[in-house]
């Protein structure tokens, strides 16, 4: 009876060790969550001077690493998507310039892989929850014009022709998200219906006017909506949404992604009661401070559901914050959303494109960690890769540069240039403190009737500054140091016609026609300054 006892004990003990290190080699969950128009002052854990106070969301950022200057890789809401899904800049796509519709063809082909795709390759169960905006192919009614992808601006579909009662035709599902529940595009661009995987939760059998009188915040493009439908209630059904998803899955063994874009503070900028008034200041501030409210209730599912250990979640934004914010009445309010920098959503300055990037995982990361090395949202996915140990090939994620050097206080992050694009197709690099903004003369953007000679380098503006001794950029330094431009305009020259700015072999651009002969002066060049 001893000897069973003891062999039952053994067994017990060497069964419970292997379950442990099981345990301890498991890979960690990750929440990716993205907000929209947040701008870097929005958060007090960035802005001393803050007038909003973001209490959640600092606790924590001050229980991980808090980097002080990442970059999305344009100032506007689809491109930056698009280089987090995918790792790879956004204008190496048709869309050089703005965003997509809600009635937008799908921008991402299926052949290239995504960092859904890759977890899910991986052993992770991957989601989205939230506001797409990387185009969707819609069914149509037979007859109508249909679309496989994305080539120009002109490419939509006709709201009048989709057929709601059918599935899509390629949408998240296809890019290897496992579930998806999202809305095609902003808060403010119809369709408003929500998606479920691939099909229409309800249909729209009505049409949304768009003007709210009684709320000057509140506006959005007339289109069809669904009797689901509520503005002022899609963030906090997405965070629901999103507590449920990560609820369920903290039962399972599989790890999971969750890719959470939510659709604020971008307007219709709806705070909700009892938020409505709290902030005291505007309605976008009082949007703001519903966020960290309901990211608050969110890191406690996390934590309820025994998860928070080995769980990294990134918590950032998409650009800087928007001028229908009503930054006029932050900043007499003593608040402004882009902190010390110039610019705002849309914007080559530093305002419209550096945010808050906050990563949290308490098996990995110090509490309190400050990073200062420059990163850019693209970087996301080769992180994601080398978490899973896999091996990225040429033609994926391009532009990515692994984080996990970073996260881990090691030598070894590889990025020494980044490149920044705006919303009308302007390119910026940044190499250390060196920022060379290369931007089209009035003659060359065509509001002007003269025009000069293709490839006449003269037709763009060398804008050269120094961001360590003017961080508002407000002198151009370009004539004082040449050789300073010739370098940075040869290596954005070499990393928009290799196809990529990480090491491996040349890839080809989707195209190369970027807004007012960005190829032209690519393909030559002149030192002229």
């Amino acid at each position: 009876m001893k000897l069973i006892l003891h062999v039952f004990i053994a067994l017990f003990t060497v069964g419970t060790i292997a379950q442990s290190k099981n345990s301890n080699n498991k890979k960690p969950n990750i929440i990716y969550i993205l907000t929209d128009d947040l701008g870097i002052g929005d958060l007090s854990f960035y802005n001393e001077n803050s007038k909003i106070a973001t209490p959640n969301i600092d606790k924590m950022g001050a229980e991980g690493m808090k980097f002080t200057d990442a970059h999305t890789s344009s100032s506007v809401c689809t491109p930056t998507r698009y280089s987090i899904i995918t790792g790879r800049y956004n204008w190496r796509t048709p869309l050089k310039s703005f965003v997509l519709w809600g009635d937008s063809p799908m921008l991402i082909k299926e052949n290239r892989l995504t960092v859904a795709q890759l977890l899910k390759n991986n052993g992770y169960q991957t989601s989205t929850i939230g506001k797409w905006h990387m185009g969707l192919n819609w069914s149509m009614k037979e007859g109508s014009k249909e679309f496989e992808y994305f080539s120009n601006v002109k490419d939509r579909f006709n709201p009048d022709q989709i057929d709601y009662s059918k599935p899509l035709k390629k949408g998240a599902v296809n890019l290897g998200f496992d579930y998806s529940y999202m809305i095609s595009a902003s808060l403010n661009m119809p369709p408003f219906v929500y998606i479920e995987n691939d099909k229409v939760v309800k249909e729209p059998l009505t049409i949304s006017e768009g003007l709210r009188k009684d709320n000057p915040y509140a506006y959005w493009i007339k289109g069809d909506i669904s009797d689901d439908f509520d503005h002022e209630q899609v963030l906090p059904v997405f965070v629901k949404k999103a507590q449920a998803y990560i609820a369920e899955k903290a039962k399972e063994d599989k790890p999971f992604f969750l890719y959470l874009p939510l659709a604020a503070p971008h307007n219709p900028i709806l705070p909700i009661a009892p938020w409505k008034g709290k902030s005291n200041i505007n309605p976008y501030a009082d949007f703001v401070v519903m966020i960290d409210d309901l990211m608050g209730d969110l890191f406690k599912t996390i934590k309820d559901s025994g998860i928070e250990e080995n769980t990294i979640v990134i918590f950032t934004s998409d650009n800087g914050c928007a001028a229908n914010a009503n930054i006029g009445v932050l900043k007499e309010k003593g608040h402004n959303p882009s902190y010390i920098y110039s610019g705002i959503k849309g914007s080559i300055l530093e305002g419209g494109h550096r945010v808050p990037f906050l990563v949290k995982w308490p098996k990995g990361i110090k509490p309190n960690s400050i990073c200062n090395e420059t990163i850019c949202t693209t970087d996301f996915m080769a992180t994601c890769a080398d978490l899973v140990n896999y091996k990225l090939k040429d033609n994926e994620a391009e532009d990515s540069y692994s984080m996990m050097p970073l996260l881990n206080q090691k030598k070894g992050f590889q990025r020494e240039e980044t490149i920044h694009h705006d919303k009308a197709g302007v390119f910026a690099i940044r190499k250390g403190d060196w920022k060379l903004v290369v931007e089209p003369t009035k003659e060359d953007s065509g509001t002007s009737k003269k025009k000069k000679a293709k490839g006449d380098s003269d037709t763009f503006e060398n804008i050269l500054y120094n961001l360590k001794k003017d961080t508002k950029e407000t002198k151009n330094v370009a004539n004082e140091n040449p050789d300073k431009v010739k370098e940075l305009k040869a290596l954005l020259i070499k990393q928009i016609m290799d196809g990529r700015s990480t090491p491996g072999k040349v890839q080809k651009n989707d195209e190369i026609s970027f807004p007012w002969e960005q190829a032209a002066f690519a393909l030559n060049p002149s030192d002229k300054h």
